[in-house]
């Protein structure tokens, strides 16, 4: 049941839309899957604009987040009640940034699926999976700009989509509001430590992920964080525009 809904409203219609790039692209691989990418990029804007207005509100609201989980550190009932009263109280869904996330997420695994099967297929167009208006090319040329073979990992690409994922994530962090200075001999702000680490430690996953998965997915994620680094920065420009 689960696997028809993921064939039939993730893969198969990505597969479509991949293969008619592939025709109408100079039946280049690497072109279908940017081209497929900034579709899908276009298509989840409002959804992306959301988990973006989401994680500013987040940030904004942290400091009487924490003022609360202080108040009643000795009373984690109380403390969980209240931060969910204030949540709710000021409209602030911490899930809100979450949907969009899995959604990539089925799409990405919808293109590692079709880079799986189309090359166990000889790289064959699978025609049961095409829809009617939809040309057959037959065969699948899988060479980016005829020298890189999506098929295989690329250092190349893994590097770049590292770098990448690290300024996207750092242009994140930076919008957060600076904490409060501490009194002498208290601990470490912890959300502030997970974020310094999660900065390092996302770009590095991807780059240990890029140089043994196929480059197709590896390109996939690239345009992908390329494209979301000028959504953000775009946004960012409009709200600052908004606030002078």
């Amino acid at each position: 049941m689960l696997g028809d809904f993921f064939h039939g409203v993730f893969y198969q219609p990505l597969y479509n839309v991949i293969i008619f790039f592939y025709d109408v692209a100079w039946q280049d691989f690497g072109i279908a899957i940017i081209l497929t990418t900034l579709l899908l990029k276009v298509i989840l804007i409002p959804l992306t604009n959301k988990q973006i207005a989401s994680q500013k509100q987040l940030q904004e609201v942290q400091p009487k987040i924490k003022a609360l989980q202080q108040k009643y550190k000795d009373d984690k009932e109380r403390q969980t009640k209240e931060i969910m009263n204030f949540y709710k109280e000021n409209k602030v869904n911490p899930f809100g940034g979450c949907l969009p996330l899995i959604i990539q997420m089925f799409f990405f695994f919808a293109i590692y699926r079709i880079i799986f099967n189309t090359s166990n297929n000889g790289f064959n167009v699978h025609a049961a999976d095409l829809y009617a208006f939809v040309f057959n090319p037959g065969s699948i040329n899988h060479l980016f700009l005829n020298f890189l073979d999506l098929t295989a990992p690329s250092i190349v690409l893994a590097v770049l989509t590292a770098i990448a994922q690290y300024f996207q994530l750092k242009m994140m962090m930076k919008n957060q509001p600076k904490p409060e200075e501490k009194p002498a001999g208290e601990g470490p702000d912890i959300a502030t430590m997970m974020n310094k680490q999660m900065v390092i430690m996302m770009p590095a996953m991807i780059l240990i992920f890029g140089v043994n998965l196929a480059s197709a997915l590896t390109l996939y994620w690239l345009v992908s964080t390329l494209f979301m680094i000028g959504q953000q920065e775009y946004i960012l420009r409009v709200q600052e525009a908004g606030t002078k």
